[in-house]
């Protein structure tokens, strides 16, 4: 038996923040990152929405990038202390995953984040608050989802949290907030919505449901991404909406190993910190090199979706990976991580730690090639030096 789990409501276009003056409530906690949504005028936006809706608001702000248990149990303590019938998380994907944590132990003080580290272990919720997300970046797509990153910096482990008790009651994907974004936070957040849906177009959960929003996603990532990063900003709202369709599409389908190793290589090198996006459009070709071998008719059909050229399976996948390669190339992103400038001798010391915890990881048991420690160690190392992946 299949599951297919959505938000309740999903509002979108221009001006669809509006939607928050139509509310049911009496108090909200607004949990928010690093002041980028207050300078351009959309915190106060929502806090007057609000009041109009005639509820109560508190701020939590100042969530760092991949956040810390630390941020979310503060978070969760403000929450306890205000009492809050609907949480309202905006911006990236950060503030949105924090604030899906804090949620957790709002309503279940008493559990730890060892309780929940591991895939459907996050007990029932909704018994205190409502969740509401409203994304500014165009990538992530955690207003969709049942995924929660957050990161224990004393191991300096990202943990995907997943259960479909965390995806969101609300989304509000209105394209006014994306049009702020940056070129390089343009591209990096595009390829994480790209790899997400690959990825989710071959995972071992892939269905009916989840095909359709995979493959048109992958589409209009094609057709947007680069025009969206040089400031288009009609491909800038195409790509908004694109990866909603992903994160819709990999909610249910689940991902695979580009994920396991971003999430165990953002915060392990002291020569380099590499954000989530960039390590996705790094890992991205390799991965679909040693995939190929199990699924390479999966990937030739994203090839003949976006029009790329071949007369076979093998044809048209190599096709689509040097598309992808072509892409990281126009959006300035390098190719392999001794490139990004992660030193070669801390590699070296920490790649078979790192091919452990990814093997570990919430998103290898969907990879559509069983994968052991030894496999990861070896994609790294192609992913490290530039190698294709041939094994």
């Amino acid at each position: 038996m299949g599951r297919f789990t959505l938000p309740r409501d999903l509002y979108f276009g221009k001006g669809s923040l509006e939607t928050l003056k139509t509310l049911d409530g009496k108090k909200a906690v607004l949990v928010i990152g690093g002041g980028s949504m207050k300078r351009f005028g959309f915190v106060d936006q929502v806090v007057d929405y609000l009041k109009e809706a005639g509820i109560e608001t508190k701020l939590i702000e100042g969530v760092e990038p991949d956040p810390s248990v630390e941020t979310v149990f503060k978070g969760a303590e403000i929450m306890r202390e205000f009492e809050p019938d609907w949480i309202v998380a905006m911006g990236g994907g950060s503030p949105i995953d924090a604030a899906k944590a804090m949620w957790i132990f709002y309503e279940h003080p008493e559990t730890t984040f060892d309780d929940v580290k591991d895939p459907f272990t996050v007990p029932k919720l909704r018994n205190k608050a409502r969740f509401l997300a409203i994304p500014s970046t165009s990538g992530t797509a955690t207003e969709v989802t049942a995924f929660a990153v957050i990161t224990d910096y004393s191991s300096g482990i990202k943990y995907p949290l997943a259960d479909f008790e965390i995806t969101p009651d609300v989304a509000i994907v209105d394209p006014a907030l994306a049009e702020t974004m940056p070129p390089k936070l343009t591209s990096y957040t595009g390829m994480d919505a790209l790899t997400h849906a690959i990825e989710a177009y071959v995972a071992g959960l892939h269905s009916p449901f989840s095909d359709p929003l995979a493959i048109d996603a992958i589409e209009m990532v094609f057709d947007n991404l680069k025009a969206s990063y040089e400031g288009d900003m009609t491909a800038r709202e195409n790509m908004h909406y694109a990866q909603c369709l992903a994160g819709m599409s990999f909610s249910n389908a689940l991902l695979g190993i580009v994920h396991s190793l971003a999430h165990k290589t953002g915060a392990v090198f002291d020569t380099g910190h590499i954000t989530h996006g960039c390590a996705n459009a790094i890992y991205l070709p390799y991965v679909i090199q040693f995939n190929a071998k199990v699924c390479e008719d999966r990937y030739a059909a994203i090839a003949r979706k976006i029009g790329l050229p071949g007369n076979s399976d093998k044809a048209l996948t190599l096709s689509l990976i040097e598309a992808i390669r072509d892409m990281n190339k126009k959006l300035n992103i390098v190719s392999n991580l001794k490139d990004f400038g992660i030193n070669e001798e801390e590699f070296n010391q920490k790649k078979r730690m790192i091919a452990e915890r990814a093997v570990a990881d919430a998103c290898t048991g969907s990879n559509p090639r069983e994968t052991s420690v030894d496999d990861m160690e070896k994609v790294l190392e192609c992913i490290y030096y530039g190698k294709d992946v041939i094994f």
